[in-house]
Order: structure tokens, then C-alpha cells, then sequence
């Protein structure tokens, strides 16, 4: 079944209609019938039965039917923070953490990024955006991640949150295996925890002092050295089976 959010707050059997990319997708794409039914979540994250009343000129008007009591949301607040990557990694790292329930994902611009969204970012969040929405609507999300772009590393500093990682390739070398599953565990499935990754040529030393002196966690993700787009998922799927399973 489809599901599309709404920004609006939604009440049982109203009738509303979707923006205009989401009701071309519906109609024209999926080629969605009268009586035909779907989802729809509201400004509340609450979710909705709806069905199509009438299709007019293109425009699917919907009324809904029923409230429907489901929560797929991670139940730590998960935000993702990676240093820029080439070609199309940002794209692939926004999908795959909306799929795996990241509630905010972070851009940022650090020592050894070899790209850069110099006059460019707000194009580039744009369309990462749209990117976090697809994903948000097939994956069947309570919400839609939040993506960002910070210039410099200093400013994710401030966020507020109850943990922080920083996955470093050089604690995986030297074995460590504990900290990550701790923090995961010590949070009992409620509270918020940050994770920072960095690009492909890994974090610096001058990074990795700075975010010690904030509090931050060095974690290895496992023996093996993973891709600057493989860390996210590893970390995202690893809050997935400590909190969830």
C-alpha cells in the first residue's frame, strides 16, 4: 500500500489531497483507481487509512477513513552526521538512513573531504530532501528525516543529545568492540545519540581532539574498515538490533 505524507493535521473522515508531486506519483504513476486505498500521516506522525473518493482533472481527492496505530520509528533518536562525499554517496547515505530510521542527518564539510558544496548546498539539501521523503514514504516512516549542511565541524558541537560517537577506523585496528553497543544499551531505548562519520579519507586527528573535548565517544564498527557510506548503515542497523529485536 502507498503512503504519502501531508502537511496538515488530519482528522477521521475529512477529505484532503496531497501535494503535487505526491498526487502525480499517485495518479499518474502508480495509476491509482477510484475506492482504491492508501496512507497518510499528518503533521501529528499519526497514520491514516484513506481512500480515493474521485480522481478530477488529475487530482485525487481523498477522505479518510480510519486512524491507524502504528509507530516504525527507532526508539532512540538517531542523528547522523558525515563528512562530504563524492558522486552520488550523499544520495545513497540519505536513502539507506531514512530506511533505517535516522530522525536527522548532517552534511558537513571536514579536513579530508575532497569535494565541496561551496555555492552549491542548498541545492544539494534540496534534493536530498526529496530523497529523505521517498525513502520515508516507501519505508513507511512516522516521519520525514530532517537533512542538513554545516560548513564546519565545530558547529555540530552544540547539538543537544545524550550520546556521542565518532566511529574512528583506528579504534576498530586496535580492537575495540564494546563502546558502541554500551552506549546503545546504557540509553534503554529512549534518549537521542549522534554519530559522526567521516569522509573518505577518514577524520583527522585535529577532529577527532575537538570532539573529545566534546564529550564524544570513539567507537570501532567491527573488525572490518568500511566505506565512508557503509559506516551510517552499519551503526543505524546496529541501534536497530540492541534496541529493537
Amino acid at each position: 500500500m502507498q503512503q504519502y505524507f501531508v502537511d496538515q493535521i488530519v482528522n477521521s473522515n475529512e477529505l484532503v489531497n496531497l501535494d503535487k508531486a505526491s498526487n502525480h506519483h499517485l495518479v499518474t504513476v502508480m495509476r491509482a483507481k477510484i475506492n482504491e486505498q492508501i496512507e497518510i500521516v499528518d503533521t501529528n506522525k499519526q497514520v491514516f487509512l484513506a481512500s480515493i473518493q474521485s480522481i478530477e482533472n488529475k487530482q485525487a481527492n481523498l477522505k479518510i477513513k480510519k486512524e491507524i496505530d502504528r509507530d516504525n520509528e527507532l526508539p532512540i533518536d538517531v542523528t547522523i552526521v558525515c563528512g562530504l562525499s563524492k558522486n552520488n554517496k550523499p544520495e545513497l547515505i540519505v536513502q539507506k538512513s531514512t530506511e533505517l530510521g535516522a530522525s536527522q542527518i548532517i552534511f558537513v564539510s571536514m579536513n579530508r573531504s575532497i569535494t565541496n558544496w561551496k555555492n552549491k548546498a542548498e541545492s544539494k539539501i534540496k534534493r536530498l530532501q526529496e530523497v529523505a521523503l521517498n525513502a520515508a514514504q516507501q519505508s513507511h516512516r512516522n516521519v520525514i528525516p530532517k537533512v542538513k549542511y554545516i560548513p564546519n565541524l565545530s558547529e555540530i558541537m552544540n547539538l543537544k543529545v545524550d550520546a556521542r560517537i565518532v566511529a574512528y577506523e583506528e579504534s576498530a585496528k586496535q580492537g575495540e568492540t564494546s563502546t558502541l553497543k554500551q552506549t546503545i544499551m546504557n540509553l534503554n531505548n529512549k534518549g537521542s545519540l549522534i554519530g559522526v562519520f567521516g569522509p573518505e579519507g577518514g577524520i583527522d586527528e585535529s577532529e577527532i581532539d575537538l570532539m573529545l573535548k566534546n564529550n564524544y565517544k570513539l567507537a570501532g564498527l567491527g573488525p572490518r574498515i568500511l566505506r565512508a557510506e557503509t559506516a551510517p548503515l552499519y551503526f543505524l542497523s546496529s541501534i536497530s538490533v540492541v534496541s529493537e529485536l
